[in-house]
């Protein structure tokens, strides 16, 4: 067993597990942005132990699955069904793409609602508790998501190394820090409410991107036109501009306030001297 484990501990296996701790890392940030905003909809009181129990369930779930692709890789790229609309709607969906496009549309509708529900119109003397879920449904859809963003991390992996020990530790690892962060983050946007909505707009995109890569794995075609997959990159790009923008905007926004706030100062100190006058 001793032997076994130091057979492991080479320089090549610890180079893997680092690029892959770093690769879950990257590909969670939107996970975590999910798991934040979902835990949000539970009383207060229990949205940390949201957190916990939905990402330590996921941590096992992600070794099981890590397991069935690494066993059953195939049967994910093998084709379920085809879709035979000439002109219209045409391609080959495998496992791959079917739970890729499902988790996409799934976080579209999730960001959708949201943002239309932070818009809608509400009587603050009464309290709202629409779209309130029990801690067990918020557990649920943490975990299931979970899975659906940890796919192609772990096919990732897959691609890296062929050694299961080192992928389940590099999901071990990162599902620690992913319990680490999870706090933080909700903390942060439940302390600044104005970045709800950019992190909202930012899983809107992360859903658009889901949505294109299982187009791409479905070899999808709408009228003709082959759906392609929005690159890593563009996706941080858009992050960047989003991230500026919205500091941008807020600088502006204080800046009006401060010119509006001395238009009606100046305007209190005329009326204050036309009143002395008479």
């Amino acid at each position: 067993m001793l032997d076994a484990a130091l057979a492991l501990l080479t320089l090549e296996n610890l180079f893997t597990l680092l690029m892959l701790v770093l690769l879950q890392a990257v590909l969670g940030f939107d996970n975590l942005l999910y798991i934040s905003i979902e835990s949000k909809r539970v009383d207060v009181a229990s949205q940390q132990r949201v957190r916990w129990i939905g990402i330590l369930i996921a941590i096992a779930l992600r070794i099981i699955l890590l397991f069935v692709i690494v066993s059953a890789i195939e049967f994910f790229q093998e084709p379920l069904f085809s879709l035979g609309f000439p002109d219209m709607l045409e391609g080959v969906v495998n496992g791959h793409a079917l739970i890729v496009l499902f988790g996409g549309a799934f976080i579209i509708y999730t960001a959708m609602k949201e943002i239309m529900h932070m818009l809608a119109v509400h009587d603050p003397d009464v309290h709202n508790d629409r779209g309130k879920r029990s801690v067990a449904s918020a557990v649920f859809w943490i975990v299931l998501m979970n899975l659906v963003f940890s796919f192609d991390s772990i096919l990732s992996a897959i691609a890296l190394t062929d050694v299961f020990i080192i992928m389940a530790i590099a999901i071990v690892i990162s599902g620690l820090l992913m319990l680490l962060l999870a706090d933080r983050v909700s903390a942060f946007l439940s302390a600044n409410r104005m970045y709800e909505v950019l992190g909202l707009f930012v899983l809107f995109i992360v859903g658009i991107m889901l949505v294109s890569e299982g187009g791409h794995l479905a070899h999808l075609k709408l009228f003709g036109y082959a759906v392609e997959p929005m690159a890593k990159s563009t996706f941080y790009f858009v992050l960047i501009v989003l991230l500026i923008v919205d500091f941008v905007q807020g600088r502006y926004q204080r800046k009006l306030l401060a010119q509006r706030q001395h238009e009606i100062d100046d305007i209190a100190v005329t009326t204050t001297s036309i009143e002395n006058k008479f």
